[in-house]
């Protein structure tokens, strides 16, 4: 036994603190199992622990402040990481329509938005975490705070919890630590730590929904502010296309960001660690081809390039890739030649990006990688490698798009671990 085990045994041995159920971490998932863990099974002690002095920090900051609690259209297509099938099993229990009520059971009534993007009909993220933290006192579950978890020991007929405070016996623990993403609220990661330190393997882990940073002397970075709706499609070194994604592209001073951006970053990455020479290619004008804007550009007569190309797209942004195709912008179409129509159409449609890197896990909305669902039981969210031990939120191997879907996956797999662990024993 080692020195850490050992100064742990004693800690959870002289401590008078004994709960049926631990929660690691009091975000969004923790709050979520609290709360049905609770209302599952009344009697049971069940305590929630986390490092902050403020809690929710995450839920207040996401939706820029309004807190996108889910998306009207939830499947597993949605998401990444583990398999989609094993994804879909555990979000068909926990459904986008039952969410909408038991939030609205809580007092808050969400709206969608054009995007379909679910918003609290306040448009505050304090409304969102106020009603989970009352929902939560109402179960009688008790929030300890400050309070961070540095070990998660197994013994026999249970687990200690302990902390630099002392230690806290279990008979069951649900890991809801979270990933990486957005570090100064508390995720630090050290709950994959944990899960290891018990068995669990940990999927390599990397930024999601992160913007990606380009050359600083590419022109991109001169058009800061300059937003379009755009397609981002990877490719592999052999040209099989990987992923696309259509939305809002924002440029920025280092390099791009904005939905579409965020959406296509993670497969980009991940992509990056097999194969170094993938290529993300940006179409500027999604309802154009090479081809078709060669014929227009052959048609064009009088008019001048950048005038035609400004009758879609930002002035800035038409002259930049002018220039980028190494067209004078102020060229009439008549006196093109076919190789400055070809140079325009790629640099429109089929522009590569040079990407230097993304702006890492302080501006990342989510964390790729983490426990695998292989090695979690998706009737319950029960570890396979470590009996009584429970997993979900942003802790498991799965990533999803903008706009809602990290949060329901958060809802669902908290409601099964937190049903699951308060029914067993």
């Amino acid at each position: 036994m080692s020195a850490l085990t050992k100064d742990h045994s004693r800690l959870a041995e002289s401590a008078r603190d004994r709960a049926d159920i631990a929660i690691v971490g009091a975000g969004a998932a923790g709050l979520m199992t609290a709360i049905w863990a609770g209302r599952t099974s009344p009697g049971k002690r069940i305590v929630l622990l986390d490092g902050a002095r403020r809690l929710g920090s995450k839920i207040l900051i996401a939706g820029g402040g309004r807190c996108n609690v889910t998306h009207d259209l939830v499947d597993a297509s949605a998401f990444a990481g583990s398999s989609r099938n094993a994804i879909r099993k555990v979000l068909q229990r926990f459904d986008v329509p039952r969410t909408v009520s038991f939030f609205e059971a809580l007092g808050v009534v969400l709206k969608r938005e054009e995007t379909g993007k679910l918003f609290p009909a306040t448009d505050r993220a304090k409304t969102v975490l106020d009603a989970l933290l009352h929902a939560t006192a109402e179960t009688g579950v008790s929030i300890l705070h400050p309070r961070r978890v540095e070990s998660v020991i197994r013994r026999a007929g249970g687990f200690a919890v302990a902390g630099s405070w002392g230690a806290i016996e279990a008979d069951r623990v649900v890991l809801a630590t979270g990933g990486m993403s957005v570090p100064k609220t508390g995720s630090d990661g050290h709950g994959y730590a944990i899960a290891r330190s018990l068995g669990h393997t940990i999927n390599p882990l990397f930024p999601a929904l992160v913007p990606l940073t380009l050359p600083k002397d590419h022109f991109v970075t001169t058009l800061g502010g300059i937003s379009v709706d755009a397609t981002l499609e990877v490719f592999s070194s052999a040209g099989r296309k990987l992923a696309s994604f259509t939305g809002s592209t924002l440029c920025t001073h280092f390099g791009l960001s904005g939905p579409a951006i965020l959406d296509i970053s993670r497969h980009y990455i991940a992509a990056r660690r097999d194969d170094p020479e993938v290529r993300l290619v940006i179409d500027w004008l999604p309802e154009r081809t090479p081809e078709s804007l060669d014929r227009e550009l052959a048609a064009l007569g009088a008019t001048s390039v950048a005038g035609y190309l400004r009758r879609m797209l930002p002035d800035r942004l038409a002259a930049a890739l002018c220039a980028a195709s190494g067209v004078d912008p102020k060229m009439r179409g008549h006196r093109l030649r076919r190789v400055d129509r070809k140079a325009i159409a790629l640099a429109v449609t089929r522009m590569r990006l040079p990407v230097t890197g993304n702006r890492g896990f302080d501006y990342a909305e989510a964390t790729a990688g983490g426990v695998p669902l292989d090695e979690i039981r998706l009737d319950t969210m029960e570890s396979r490698v470590c009996p009584c031990l429970y997993l979900c939120g942003e802790i498991c191997d799965v990533d999803g798009r903008i706009g809602g879907f990290n949060f329901q996956w958060a809802w669902t797999s908290a409601f099964v671990a937190g049903v699951s662990a308060a029914r067993q024993g």
